[in-house]
C-alpha cells in the first residue's frame, strides 16, 4: 500500500441521477450504486458543465468551465498543449489509464493518459455508417459543424432512436463489454501495487441509441414501461429554448408505447451499466486495493427522455444537466453521506487532484474553476459554495446559453436582446413547469443569479462573436481537407 491512494474514476454516458435506485427511484435497480451510497459521499444536485460529451469532458479533463477552456461544442479539440487532470496526476507519480471513452477528438487522444486500454466508439473515424447515423455523426465519425448565424434547423423527419428502442446488442454494447474487459485485466495485474494508479473507465451506456441486451430490457418492458411527466398544456406552453430544440431534432410524432419502450430499454441500460460498476468494484476487493482506491462515479451529462417534451441532452432541466456523483475513500470519507449543496464537474477534478496530492505549481497550471470536495467529505469544513454554472454553446442553440443554480434556485439564460429567461424554485417546482422569470416578486433572484453568470462571461456578445468565428474556421479546414480533417 502506497501513501497516495488509488483512483477508480468510473465516467458513463447520459445518465440522469433521477432514475437510479440510489437516488430514490421506485423500481430502477442500481444495487451497486447503492453499494458506492453506503460506503461514501452521495451528491443530490451535481451538475455537469455542458450537456453535451465533448464540451462536458473537455471541462472534466481540465477542470474549467466551457468558455474558459474554449470547448464550444462536439467537434472542437482539446489543445495537445492543455494541462490536464491526467498530466497532474502522471506528474505526481501516478500511472493513469483510460479505458473506453472519453471522448477526447482531434490528433491527441490521451491528454495525459499514457493509455488507452480499450476501444473509444466515440472517438471519431471509427463508426460505421449506420452506427455514425443514429449517434448524430457525420461520415467517418466525425461531428457535424453548425453554424450559429444559419439558425436553428427543422428536422425533416421524428429522431430516429426512439422508435429503434429494443431488446438486443448493437456496436456501444460490444465496446462497453470489450472497456469493462480491458479494466478488469488492468486491476488483476500484478505490477498496479508497485504505484498508485488513477484508472478512468467510460463506458457508453445508458447513451443511445436504447438497445440493450436481455434480461435487462424485460426487467421494465412492459411492467415498469412508464410516459414523461408532462402535465396538460406544458408543451403547448415551453419555453423558446425548448421549442428550439424540438424543432431542431423532431422530438415528436412517436406513439405511447414506442416512447415506453424507449424509456424502458434506457432504464435497462442503466442496470446494466451498474452491473459492470459492481464488477470493477468486486474486482478490487479481489485484488485487495479496495482500501487504498478512491472510486468516484459520475457520468458526464443526463438524458432527457420525453420530459418537456425533449430527447437527448443540450438543455438545463435537470433530467439534461444533473448527473449522479458518488465518491467512496475507505477510512478516510464515512459511509451513508448524503450533501444537497450543488456542485459540478468541475469540483470533482478540484477533488481528484486534492485526493492525489497534487499541489504548487502543478496545480496552479490547470487554474482550475473548481473546489475540492473532500474537505467536505471529511467533515473538516460543513460549508459549501452551494452553486454550479453550466453553459451550452453548440448546436440544438443559436445563441449562447448558460445556467447557474444557488441554493434552491436555478436560472436559465439565452443571450439576445432581450435575453430569454427561466427562473425556477426547484424547492416548490422541482419539475421546472412554473417559469417565475419577469415576476416582481423574484426580481432580486433574477438580477442576482444574471449578474453571476456575466461574472463567469464578462461579455456575452464577444462570446458569441468568438464561438461564431469558431465555428466558421473549422468548418473552412474541414472542407480544406476533407476525408482528411482530423476533427
Amino acid at each position: 500500500m502506497t501513501d497516495q491512494p488509488n483512483i477508480l474514476i468510473i465516467m458513463s454516458d447520459e445518465h440522469g441521477p433521477m432514475w437510479s435506485s440510489a437516488y430514490g427511484h421506485p423500481f430502477v435497480q442500481t444495487p451497486n450504486m447503492e453499494r458506492l451510497a453506503a460506503q461514501g459521499a452521495t451528491f443530490d444536485a451535481a451538475y455537469c458543465n455542458a450537456p453535451l460529451c465533448v464540451p462536458s469532458r473537455l471541462s472534466f479533463m481540465t477542470g474549467r468551465h466551457v468558455s474558459n477552456a474554449r470547448g464550444w461544442d462536439n467537434a472542437v479539440p482539446l489543445p495537445s498543449d492543455a494541462p490536464t487532470w491526467a498530466y497532474a496526476l502522471r506528474s505526481a507519480g501516478y500511472d493513469c489509464a483510460l479505458s473506453g471513452k472519453m471522448h477526447l477528438i482531434g490528433p491527441d487522444r490521451l491528454h495525459g493518459f499514457q493509455n488507452q486500454l480499450a476501444y473509444d466508439p466515440h472517438g471519431g473515424g471509427h463508426e460505421d455508417d449506420a452506427t455514425a447515423q443514429r449517434l448524430g455523426l457525420s461520415k467517418g465519425g466525425r461531428h457535424p459543424i453548425y453554424l450559429w448565424k444559419d439558425g436553428i434547423p427543422t428536422a425533416d423527419e421524428p429522431w430516429p432512436s426512439v422508435k429503434e428502442a429494443r431488446a438486443g446488442t448493437g456496436p456501444m454494447i460490444k465496446a462497453d463489454d470489450m472497456m469493462e474487459e480491458a479494466a478488469m485485466a488492468y486491476l488483476r495485474d500484478p505490477t498496479r501495487r508497485d504505484k498508485p494508479f488513477a484508472l478512468c473507465v467510460g463506458f457508453v451506456a445508458p447513451h443511445f441509441p436504447f438497445i440493450v441486451p436481455e434480461p435487462y430490457f424485460s426487467m421494465y418492458y412492459p411492467k415498469h414501461a412508464d410516459l414523461p411527466d408532462n402535465p396538460p398544456g406544458h408543451l403547448e406552453s415551453l419555453p423558446e429554448a425548448a421549442q428550439r430544440l424540438r424543432q431542431a431534432f423532431g422530438f415528436e410524432g412517436y406513439t405511447d408505447d414506442e416512447v415506453r419502450r424507449a424509456r424502458a430499454a434506457y432504464y435497462g441500460l442503466i442496470t446494466y451499466m451498474d452491473n459492470k460498476i459492481g464488477k470493477l468494484m468486486d474486482a478490487l476487493e479481489e485484488q485487495g486495493l479496495a482500501e487504498n482506491t478512491v472510486i468516484i462515479y459520475t457520468s458526464d451529462h443526463g438524458e432527457s427522455l420525453g420530459e418537456h417534451g425533449l430527447w437527448r441532452k443540450m438543455n438545463f432541466y435537470e433530467h439534461s444537466a444533473r448527473v449522479p456523483l458518488q465518491i467512496s475513500w475507505p477510512g478516510v470519507i464515512s459511509g451513508g453521506q448524503h450533501f444537497d449543496g450543488a456542485t459540478s464537474l468541475v469540483d470533482v477534478t478540484a477533488t481528484i487532484l486534492d485526493v492525489a496530492g497534487v499541489s504548487g505549481r502543478d496545480l496552479e497550471h490547470l487554474r482550475l474553476d473548481g473546489d475540492s470536495l473532500l474537505p467536505l467529505m471529511r467533515g473538516v469544513t460543513s460549508k459549501w459554495k452551494d452553486e454550479a454554472f453550466t453553459e451550452h454553446l453548440a448546436h440544438g442553440t443559436d445563441r449562447a446559453r448558460a445556467m447557474v443554480r444557488k441554493g434552491n434556485w436555478k436560472l436559465c439564460y439565452s443571450h439576445g436582446n432581450p435575453p430569454d429567461l427561466e427562473l425556477y424554485d426547484l424547492s416548490a417546482d422541482p419539475g421546472e413547469f412554473n417559469n417565475l422569470a419577469g415576476s416582481p416578486k423574484h426580481r432580486d433572484v433574477q438580477e442576482q443569479l444574471i449578474a453571476r453568470i456575466m461574472e463567469h462571461w464578462g461579455d456575452p456578445g464577444k462570446l458569441t462573436q468568438d464561438i461564431e468565428l469558431g465555428q466558421e474556421s473549422r468548418l473552412m479546414i474541414r472542407d480544406v481537407l476533407g476525408e482528411g480533417a482530423i476533427f
